[in-house]
């Protein structure tokens, strides 16, 4: 039997139906995140819609958390403006938006149908960021605003455009990420950022491991690079934005600095839809949308997030003792997704941390004691019966 949806058309509402919950509550937005069917009640947010401040000039911009996230960069494409942290879009996967599901024939754990739509609420609840993070940030620090109903039914804000503030936590880069832990997000406020004027993309035909020698290069000298990604068919991308001229002297600077690298191909620009096309690509990737059109028809996918020194050995651990092959690598080889078997797990380098996209969601290590207790204690305070049980 499906469980309840509850769609409130306000906060207001949404705090009765909180304060009126009698047990445990699943926290949907637009579902393009969502995994496993919910066996208790949804509370969908997508009654929450509506751009309620835009102001080009102050770069500013204020959206209910069920704004789907494409009317957001359509009215912000009308003033030439984006946002920075280029969250992902689940309607650009290459395979129209399907994950594959893939899983060991003992986990009977399904998948909720997927839904093309991403909210704001959802891209923030997720820390939702792509390529440009390693250049402008996450979203969390996009984010100069926000409202929530926490597990008491209360309606707290924080920072930015609010008319009410708290003291004490930092809640806006709180709640960036907090996947819905903490209470149901109504409203966010973000800065917004010009579209840059010119964009050039230069592509090296090279396996991971030579890749991350290039990102590295790229990201440690003076090229401001926006975007340090890599794909199996495509090798290290490398993309420059700014002002026409500024791109193109960056864009020598950084050829001619590959070139002088031992064994280095010399790159090549990328035509610009083509180079628009792999970065979109590679977002969606990231976030584990459109595997099945990457190949991948078995196994087990892993996203994992560590330094970008340690890359090179993560990848060289996986593929010579487990069999690990990477799919693709994001923010200079901060983010890595690799294919592996059904059993297989990465080998983490301290301070790193996985989290498996395919069959039984499983994140990997478990909190350290530290981190345990501040996140039970947060859970304490801002939803002390045990309501929320994350979104995904």
């Amino acid at each position: 039997m499906s469980p309840d949806v509850l769609r409130p058309e306000s906060e207001a509402e949404l705090a009765a139906m909180i304060r009126g919950a009698t047990g445990p509550l699943s926290i949907r937005g637009g579902n393009t995140r969502q995994r496993g069917f919910p066996s208790r009640p949804v509370i969908e947010t997508t009654g929450l819609t509506g751009i309620t401040l835009y102001e080009p000039a102050a770069l500013t911009l204020v959206a209910r958390a069920g704004t789907p996230l494409a009317e957001i960069e359509a009215l912000l494409a009308t003033e030439g403006q984006m946002l920075a942290f280029e969250p992902p879009s689940r309607r650009h996967a290459r395979t129209g938006g399907a994950i594959l599901e893939l899983r060991d024939e003992d986990d009977r754990t399904g998948l909720a149908e997927p839904s093309d739509h991403g909210t704001i609420g959802g891209v923030i609840a997720a820390n939702a960021s792509g390529s440009r993070r390693v250049q402008v940030g996450a979203a969390r620090d996009a984010l100069i605003g926000v409202r929530f109903v926490d597990g008491t039914g209360e309606i707290v804000a924080n920072g930015g455009r609010v008319m009410k503030n708290v003291t004490g936590y930092d809640l806006v880069k709180l709640m960036a990420g907090s996947r819905g832990r903490l209470g149901v997000i109504t409203e966010v406020s973000l800065k917004t950022a010009p579209i840059p004027r010119a964009s050039m993309t230069l592509r090296l035909q090279v396996p991971a491991w030579r890749a991350v020698e290039a990102l590295t290069l790229a990201l440690g000298g003076p090229f401001d690079v926006s975007g340090a990604g890599w794909l199996p068919d495509l090798g290290a991308l490398l993309r420059l934005e700014g002002l026409p001229a500024s791109v193109r002297l960056r864009a020598e600077a950084l050829t001619d600095a590959l070139r002088m690298s031992p064994d280095m191909e010399p790159p090549e620009p990328m035509a610009p839809e083509d180079a628009r096309a792999a970065w979109l690509r590679l977002g969606t990737v990231a976030a584990g949308w459109g595997l099945e059109a990457e190949g991948v028809i078995k196994g087990t996918v892993w996203r994992t997030v560590c330094r970008p020194s340690q890359t090179a050995s993560l990848l060289a651990q996986g593929v010579d003792r487990q069999g690990i092959s990477p799919l693709m690598m994001d923010w200079g080889g901060g983010l890595i997704l690799t294919l592996g078997g059904f059993k297989a797990e990465p080998l983490l380098p301290p301070g790193a941390h996985a989290r498996r996209l395919t069959g039984r969601p499983l994140t990997l290590p478990d909190p350290d004691p530290v981190t345990a207790r501040l996140e039970a204690g947060l859970r304490e305070k801002f939803d002390p019966r045990g309501l929320f049980t994350g979104a995904f």
